[in-house]
Order: C-alpha cells, then sequence, then structure tokens
C-alpha cells in the first residue's frame, strides 16, 4: 500500500493522484512531524509516539509507519505551509476526528515532557487551520494531560 507512495514521490502531478486516505495519512503524519520538530529537536519519544500514532490510527505495521513518516518527511520538506495538508483532513474528517487528530497533536508535544513555546503557538495554527475553536483545543488538551498523568 504505501511502497506505491514512494513510487509517486518522483512526480509532482503523480501526488495529487494518490488515493484519499494515503493523502489522510500523510496530512496526518506531516502535522505530527511538524510540530514533534517546533522545538527544534525531535526525540526518540516524539518519534516512537508518531509511529504509535501511524500504526493504531491506519492500523499500519511498523515497517508501514515507519515508510509513512519517511514519506511524510519528504512531502513536508517539499512544502511551504500546512495549509494543504489541514485541507485535506478538513475535506476527510468529520470534526471529531479532527478532535483526535489534534489529541494526538498534544500527546506528541507532551512525549517528551514540556511544552515548548513554538510548539503552543503551533497547536493553535492547526486548531485554526482545523476550524476548531479554542473550547475544542483546549478540551482536548486537558484530556491529554489527564491520560498521561493517569488520572483519567
Amino acid at each position: 500500500m504505501l511502497s506505491r507512495l514512494f513510487d509517486l514521490l518522483g512526480s509532482k502531478a503523480k501526488q495529487e493522484e494518490l488515493p484519499d486516505e494515503d493523502r489522510l495519512q500523510v496530512a496526518t503524519c506531516v502535522i505530527l512531524l511538524e510540530v514533534a520538530g517546533a522545538d527544534d529537536e525531535f526525540s526518540p519519544e516524539e518519534c516512537e509516539r508518531i509511529v504509535g500514532a501511524m500504526r493504531e490510527r491506519f492500523g499500519l505495521s511498523q515497517e508501514e509507519a515507519e515508510e509513512l513518516i519517511r514519506v511524510s518527511q519528504e512531502r513536508r520538506a517539499q512544502s511551504f505551509d500546512l495549509w494543504k495538508f489541514t485541507n485535506q483532513i478538513n475535506q476527510s474528517c468529520a470534526n471529531a476526528e479532527k478532535i483526535r487528530i489534534i489529541e494526538e497533536v498534544w500527546r506528541v508535544i507532551f512525549a517528551d515532557g514540556t511544552l515548548d513555546g513554538h510548539e503552543d503557538y503551533l497547536v493553535h495554527k492547526l486548531a485554526r487551520l482545523l476550524n476548531l475553536n479554542h473550547p475544542q483545543l483546549i478540551d482536548a488538551k486537558m484530556a491529554v494531560l489527564k491520560e498521561t498523568r493517569g488520572t483519567g
């Protein structure tokens, strides 16, 4: 499934021909990678969290999740902004699913135990791009904090 993503990366025109599910996987992974790199550190905990999220969310094997990350890093490097990725999510996902994606963003942010100012700025920007309001963003943050602290 994901191996065809590599084949399609060579041609920009072909990239847009990816099936919706593959585009959604790449878009979601790019968002998580962007957040992981917001503090200029891509910790092993953040990487592990992203691999786990991709495996769980899309039913991928370890190898497929790692391949998706490699493909997504390539796509992220070719893009100037996050709009096309969040737009793909907006087109593919209901509001409840977008909230689950923002929760995953918070999990990546908290994977290394800290909330950097750049990460905080980026998660607010992502919420706006995903058409989520501030209470939804904060509810997602609180749910993840409760979960990570073992009180949920």
